[in-house]
């Protein structure tokens, strides 16, 4: 992992010890959660996408959200995020094989992404994530070598919110689907971008390592405030406001 500008450059390969040791921990977390619990999940195939999720689900998941855009996994995540026929593919899959809603996390790595959405959609996908990391790399000035054994890696963080911004009012405009925005959201101003952009929920990642958990509250609370300012009594209505002409 590298700490860039304004984000980290992580290749971390999807570390985990497996679903079969993870349905233990989501058959304990249903024991206390109040909440509905998506379990992420990802293959090297179809088959194993539908396998996976299948044994989330067994497990408790309320939902499965599909990797299907790392940028720095070969073999999976890239590969199948940027080929239409290939998403598409993996989605009937997943779709087949699970009875809970399927999430699909699109790559920002592609030159129009409403035609993967398009894909997804169209596969059976009943909510999208947008976006991914960016391919993205250092050099280490003094060695003259990539820093990242793996040379590239997915840039998150600050820097790429403009971009995953963009690629949620474009899927907003084209489909009308859930959309989960995700992309440098570290405060509520940018949830609240997002949500106006077409979003109807947000993600945060990269903003737990900069300003550790208490982002969450913090993003809720000004979420809360801005709404209770506009007299607005929910979240849905300011979903795509951004779009009015």
């Amino acid at each position: 992992m590298v700490q860039a500008k304004s984000g980290l450059i992580n290749a971390m390969g999807l570390p985990n010890p497996g679903i079969d040791v993870y349905a233990e921990e989501i058959k304990f977390s249903k024991t206390v959660l109040r909440i509905p619990l998506i379990v992420s999940v990802f293959g090297y195939s179809a088959d194993e996408y539908a396998t996976v999720a299948k044994k989330a689900v067994d497990a408790g998941a309320d939902a499965v959200e599909l990797n299907v855009s790392c940028p720095h996994v070969k073999q999976t995540g890239a590969e199948i995020g940027q080929s239409p026929k290939l998403l598409s593919e993996v989605v009937q899959k997943v779709k087949a094989a699970v009875n809970k809603p399927l999430i699909v996390k699109l790559s920002p790595n592609v030159a129009d992404i409403t035609v993967i959405a398009q894909a997804a959609v169209e596969a059976g996908a009943d909510a999208l994530t947008a976006v991914n990391t960016l391919k993205a790399m250092a050099i280490d000035v003094e060695t003259g070598r990539p820093i990242l054994s793996n040379i590239k890696g997915g840039l998150s963080g600050p820097a790429i919110k403009p971009i995953a911004l963009r690629c949620v009012y474009d899927i907003h405009e084209e489909f009308d689907v859930p959309i989960i925005g995700c992309g440098g959201i570290t405060d509520w101003r940018d949830a609240v971008e997002f949500f106006l952009a077409g979003a109807s929920a947000v993600q945060v990642g990269t903003a737990i390592a900069l300003e550790d958990t208490e982002v969450f509250q913090a993003i809720t609370k000004g979420v809360e405030v801005y709404m209770r300012k506009k007299h607005y009594r929910s979240v849905k209505e300011i979903v795509g406001l951004a779009h009015r002409s």
